[in-house]
């Protein structure tokens, strides 16, 4: 059987930041945020060239290790073949091991540009087959879904099969991220978390899950009390004290915030009028970034002219 058909002309596709959790929505809500990783793919002749600017530049493999060259090489095998050369350019924006879906980003450029560039592509490996494999390449569907689709998303899994909806989240939300120095890996975070939790806990955070999806869709006013957690961030305080201490003091003041998915990087969502006066509380010691909300999610782009 002849193997797949690739386009001779590169593709551009960018790949969001995203915020998993959201407090109560643990490895179920993901928000999509307005800060892009961009990767340009080229059918070659031979070989694998890997060219990488921005994070990660001086730390990421340029080989077959690289995460989104082997969320790739997965894609290609399920679309009928591998290439005989790739060159990628990877343009890094979104931080690593901040909590802001930086290996999601990876995984959903890489899947989607092996797509992109297999003529019939979309035909052989749909939406809903792409969301499938970002999963089972991630091990949790939560950022990957709203990496892939854009907007605040609900993810879960239905006899093992990855599922998502989508869901607009409210135009007067502004996410304001601080993002640490140093990074958290997320093995170290999710290893802290316990085997059992009370089960008074599991049913207050199942409460707010809920009104979470009201919060964020229909009802800021709500979003203090929405975004409230018991099951995860006070256990993996150890490993972020930091960023639990700053978490404490901004809800103290009224603001909505939380762990960004495993940490260490704070999310507040705020109303447009205060997101300035709520990036300048953090102090020294953090990169206060005031973002937009991703309504697109990965997606192919026209080149650069």
């Amino acid at each position: 059987m002849a193997g797949p058909a690739f386009r001779a002309a590169a593709v551009r596709v960018r790949t969001p930041a995203t915020s998993a959790n959201l407090g109560p929505g643990f490895d179920a809500l993901g928000l999509s945020l307005g800060l892009y990783d961009d990767v340009v793919v080229r059918v070659a002749d031979s070989g694998l060239h890997v060219d990488i600017a921005g994070e990660g530049a001086q730390s990421l493999p340029r080989d077959e290790s690289h995460l989104l060259v082997r969320a790739m090489r997965t894609a290609f095998d399920l679309l009928g073949g591998q290439p005989r050369g790739l060159e990628i350019v990877c343009a890094n924006r979104i931080p690593h091991g901040r909590g802001l879906g930086s290996s999601s980003a990876a995984i959903c450029a890489g899947i989607v540009a092996a797509r992109a560039v297999t003529i019939g592509g979309e035909q052989k490996l749909d939406d809903a087959a792409l969301l499938e494999l970002a999963n089972e390449i991630e091990g949790h569907p939560d950022n990957v879904a709203a990496c892939l689709l854009g907007g605040f998303t609900l993810a879960w899994t239905d006899t093992g099969t990855a599922r998502a909806i989508r869901m607009d989240p409210a135009d007067s939300i502004v996410p304001v991220v601080f993002v640490p120095g140093k990074p958290v890996l997320t093995e170290t975070a999710r290893g802290l978390l316990p085997r059992t939790v009370p089960h008074v806990d599991a049913a207050a955070n199942a409460g707010r899950a809920a009104l979470l999806v009201e919060a964020l869709t229909r009802r800021p006013e709500l979003l203090l009390a929405a975004t409230e957690d018991r099951l995860h961030q006070d256990y993996r305080a150890p490993a972020m004290p930091e960023s639990m201490g700053l978490v404490n003091r901004l809800r103290a003041d009224g603001v909505p915030a939380v762990i960004s998915g495993a940490g260490p990087t704070v999310l507040a969502l705020v109303e447009e009028a205060a997101a300035d006066k709520v990036a300048a509380l953090a102090g020294e010691g953090w990169a206060a970034n005031r973002l937009t909300l991703d309504a697109a999610g990965t997606c192919v782009l026209p080149l650069a002219g």
